[in-house]
């Protein structure tokens, strides 16, 4: 019997180790290596960084690799004002797209949580539906569809809207444009989640109560939907401000966010050190807004009890 329950306890064990392990191997490691990376000199050589670890040469090598790592990368990135630009820049358009996302898809969430059971299953599946194509593909598209003699603009001509075809492509308005059109599954989804979950019989309590529709929306509807917003809310804010593929395809030249600028140190200038400070930088920065969200979901816990 104890030698089954102690087998039964390996296992447990066992399953519990796994994520931390997956999260050691593909998330730890690889953090240090870019952190080590970050406090490095850029040099002619292959990698192009230096000091580079010599296992071989025993405590006096790791003593001397020690002392020639610097920061100085990370005093370029906060005395270069193009640093802080991109960073600002990659901010402004998260938290803008970020509340249009909200703004968008809570409505289409509580419809589709509000429709009848027999509808639900189809509308997600036309949510999830772009997922099927590739994401370069989809933002390929809407390179035609914005262009001057594209799809867009061919429509509001046609409609009258616009006088003569409109400069889209290559603007902000095409970055939020492309923003909306990738990230609204991720935004959908979670409140879906949320408000699909919330017991109805609230709502008829409320109502039984005479309270107004716009204000059972707002006491009971709204707070109870609030771990889908925060969820939904960091699902696109933290990729968004990392986003390289949709400013650099859409975008000008006068829009460069913090992984074009990452992408240009690393692949164009081949610095790797100062690619790998930005990099370590922006995951402090998105750090935030999780320890944040994670903060508020303590209280919560600790509220409820």
């Amino acid at each position: 019997m104890r030698t089954q329950a102690n087998r039964r306890n390996w296992g447990a064990r066992l399953v519990v180790l796994v994520p931390y392990l997956w999260l050691f191997v593909f998330f730890l490691v690889p953090f240090v290596i870019v952190l080590k990376i970050s406090l490095s000199q850029t040099a002619l050589a292959l990698p192009p960084y230096m000091p580079v670890f010599d296992f071989a040469a025993g405590w006096a090598g790791l003593m001397e690799f020690t002392a020639q790592l610097s920061a100085d990368s990370f005093r370029l990135l906060s005395s270069d004002a193009i640093y802080l630009l991109s960073y600002l820049k990659s901010l402004q358009i998260a938290a803008i797209s970020t509340i249009l996302l909200l703004a968008i898809g809570y409505p289409i969430a509580y419809g589709m949580a509000r429709a009848p059971r027999s509808w639900q299953p189809p509308l997600v599946m036309a949510v999830v539906l772009p997922f099927w194509t590739s994401f370069l593909i989809r933002i390929y598209a809407w390179i035609n569809i914005l262009q001057r003699d594209g799809l867009l603009n061919d429509v509001l001509t046609r409609l009258h809207a616009i006088d003569a075809p409109a400069a889209w492509l290559s603007s902000d308005t095409a970055i939020y444009i492309g923003i909306l059109y990738s990230y609204l599954p991720f935004m959908v989804l979670p409140l879906y989640a949320a408000l699909e979950k919330m017991d109805e019989t609230l709502l008829e309590a409320a109502a039984d109560l005479g309270c107004p529709r716009w204000k059972t929306f707002w006491l009971v509807t709204l707070p109870l939907s609030l771990p889908g917003v925060a969820a939904g809310t960091l699902l696109c804010f933290i990729p968004i401000v990392g986003e390289f593929v949709i400013p650099d395809l859409l975008g000008g030249s006068e829009t460069m966010m913090i992984g074009q600028t990452l992408w240009t140190e690393f692949f164009s200038n081949r610095d790797w050190p100062v690619a790998s400070a930005i990099a370590v930088s922006l995951l402090g920065l998105l750090l935030v807004p999780i320890l944040f969200y994670e903060r508020l979901q303590q209280r919560s816990l600790e509220g409820s009890r």
